[in-house]
């Protein structure tokens, strides 16, 4: 039977300001990664997030990002490897000491936005990113892309490869730009296809229409999307009535 975890980036409001429905689709997936407060979040968004999903059983990841809250993160920076190891240990250790205080713990870490894409294929950064994680706790996964240089660098780390449900993929294995039109995919139909796919057969059409070999673990369901709530749990039904299994993996 496959096997697969769902997860979403949550707690990425700020302030006043709100961006998607944390409790509804926390209800739905099996991992939830929680923004740490560098791209969005702050420290009483994220204790709200953190008790939530220690009361629902869902496992908590830590999203860490480049320091832009003016950019959501999206922006790519020349950020020099001790600064980025730095920064996203002190994100991952606010996060993982605001879950303990609420009686859960950070399990995995995620990176975000341009600091995902960017860590996936510059092995400086990528290195940076895995030296933060084992400086603080060498047994936490990090969740990234197949073909990431993550999994060059982890040198002992336990790497989960990812794919996402609503992003389009290029030939070699990577997401296509959000500058790109088509980048993300807003069809609720052809997403749930997607997903069933890539959970089923491990494969994903890319945006040429070739098709793609793409074996992940967990998928990515983005909750800022419109219409986030009604894609997860179309999603989720669509797994289950596939023979999939929902799991965490950490």
């Amino acid at each position: 039977m496959a096997v697969i975890d769902i997860n979403a980036d949550l707690g990425e409001g700020f302030g006043i300001w709100e961006l998607g429905d944390d409790l509804a689709l926390l209800d739905m997936i099996t991992s939830a990664n929680v923004a740490c407060g560098f791209h969005a979040g702050d420290p009483l968004i994220m204790r709200r997030v953190c008790a939530a999903a220690v009361e629902r059983g869902v496992t908590i990841g830590a999203q860490v990002s480049y320091r832009d809250l003016a950019g959501f993160g999206r922006r790519e920076m020349d950020v020099p490897a001790p600064e980025l190891t730095a920064e996203v240990l002190y994100q991952l250790a606010a996060l993982d000491g605001i879950a303990r205080t609420e009686g859960g713990r950070v399990s995995y870490v995620k990176p975000h936005g341009a600091l995902y894409n960017r860590a996936a294929r510059d092995v400086v950064q990528a290195r940076a990113l895995a030296e933060a994680v084992r400086a603080y706790d060498p047994s936490l996964p990090l969740l990234t892309l197949p073909g990431s240089a993550v999994h060059d660098v982890a040198d002992g780390l336990t790497v989960v490869a990812e794919c996402f449900a609503d992003r389009a993929y290029t030939p070699a294995g990577a997401l296509v730009s959000r500058k790109e039109p088509g980048a993300v995919i807003h069809d609720q139909n052809a997403v749930v296809e997607r997903v069933v796919r890539m959970a089923v057969d491990g494969t994903v059409v890319a945006a040429d229409g070739t098709q793609v070999a793409l074996k992940a673990r967990s998928v990515c369901v983005h909750g800022d999307t419109p219409g986030a709530v009604a894609l997860v749990r179309a999603v989720r039904a669509a797994l289950s009535e596939a023979g999939v299994a929902l799991e965490p993996f950490a």
